[in-house]
């Protein structure tokens, strides 16, 4: 093939920070889209017309979507709740000989639990389809040449790095839904720890090396809610979901933050340290990476930009993301990430799976690798509820759900 049809399921911010990345990546078109609330994927239709990636045609299911000669290759960006759905419906149009594709690859994370995960991959598997996991954060140019510098000087020379830590931190999500530890999965934790995980694990894995090539050994977690279980904040949640998410009763956790212990090929002891926050005040969302060895380091900070600007308080404006991800401020001196698609890794991630899928071969980032994220994320769950360090792989992993996902939760009691 020379060119990679492909079509989005799900209409949302999501789906559009995919398509502006689309810009920089070839030998593909964005043919289709495809949401439960059309409106979104008019939108995105119309973005993806106007940037010139693609004529998405709005499609009123995914079975139609499939049935068009023209996708090749779905990308499912649908809210976290919906997955198993969607992968059942590419299964069963694929199996009744509705359409055929190449590929399909999925936001993170690849499932709410262990059961949801191992089920994505199965279906995937089931009628062999070539699946990628879109984790951003792994093909982020800082992270990849940061990586490859330190292997090919710092750890040729005095030995492979130790420590890993990763951050990811802003002021809340977007949608309602991500607030509701039912829908989402959990909290804080599973919405973007499962980013710095897989990003540290990368990290420390070797240039060319497996990443089952570092062995999970013991994990250790904290979760609370530090922000948004306070009664005025409690209430903004609940105004913007229509009296919906009651934080009150049902919090999820607004901060999280787990040390990993790995081991080696040769058996020595690596750690990975993360923090996550839905309460960080700043400019807005902050991605930070550090690595470690026995004689150098690597620091990685999305807001330590190569540009600022500053507005005086005289200056009035609308409030935007215009400048950075989950923008916080319209005045004084802020950061502005001028690239956002290619600083957090959208762009070289889309043009690793578009390549990958036109040459027949399963990507480097796919199922497997959410599957491996969601048993680290379940396991630093259950450390935060046992209140212990829980060594890994823990008895129980593949039933387990953690209480703030079944709304049992709640720190104040």
């Amino acid at each position: 093939m020379k060119r990679l049809g492909i079509g989005f399921i799900g209409g949302g911010f999501i789906t559009r920070f995919h398509i502006q990345s689309m810009i920089g990546v070839r030998d593909c078109d964005i043919l289709g889209i495809m949401s439960k609330t059309r409106t979104s994927a008019e939108e995105s239709s119309a973005l993806s017309r106007e940037l010139g990636v693609g004529n998405a045609t709005v499609y009123d299911s995914i079975t139609e979507m499939i049935a068009s000669p023209d996708i090749d290759a779905l990308w499912i960006c649908a809210p976290n709740f919906t997955r198993i759905e969607v992968m059942e419906e590419i299964v069963s149009a694929i199996e009744s000989g509705k359409g055929e594709l190449i590929g399909v690859t999925c936001e993170k994370p690849l499932g709410r639990n262990m059961a949801e995960a191992k089920q994505m991959l199965e279906l995937a598997q089931k009628v062999d389809l070539l699946d990628g996991y879109l984790e951003n954060q792994v093909f982020a140019p800082s992270v990849t040449r940061g990586k490859e510098i330190i292997w090919a000087r710092g750890a040729a020379t005095t030995g492979r790095p130790y420590l890993a830590r990763s951050a990811e931190e802003h002021s809340g999500p977007h949608m309602s839904w991500f607030w509701e530890g039912e829908l989402q999965g959990g909290g804080v934790l599973n919405d973007m720890m499962c980013h710095s995980v897989e990003e540290a694990r990368f990290m420390l894995t070797a240039p060319g090396a497996s990443r089952n090539s570092i062995t999970p050994v013991s994990v250790n977690a904290y979760a609370s809610c530090l922000k948004w279980q306070r009664p005025e904040y409690a209430q903004i949640l609940a105004d913007n979901s229509s009296g919906k998410t009651d934080y009150l009763k049902r919090p999820a956790e607004d901060f999280a933050r787990s040390l990993i212990e790995y081991k080696d090929e040769n058996g020595e002891r690596l750690v990975v340290e993360t923090t996550t926050s839905w309460c960080f005040v700043g400019a807005g969302l902050r991605l930070s990476m550090e690595l470690f060895g026995p004689e150098y380091s690597m620091f990685v900070n999305t807001l330590d930009s190569d540009l600022k600007v500053f507005f005086s308080r005289k200056v009035a404006g609308a409030e935007g993301e215009d400048l950075v991800e989950k923008q916080n401020a319209e005045s004084g001196e802020m950061p502005v990430v001028s690239s956002e698609t290619d600083a957090y890794g959208y762009t070289a991630e889309n043009r690793h799976m578009v390549q990958s899928f036109l040459a027949g071969k399963r990507p480097e980032e796919n199922f497997s690798d959410g599957v491996a994220v969601t048993e680290l994320l379940m396991t630093a769950y259950m450390s935060a509820e046992q209140d212990k360090t829980i060594q890994f792989p823990p008895s129980g992993l593949d039933d387990f759900i953690p209480a703030v996902a079944i709304g049992e939760w709640n720190p104040n009691q």
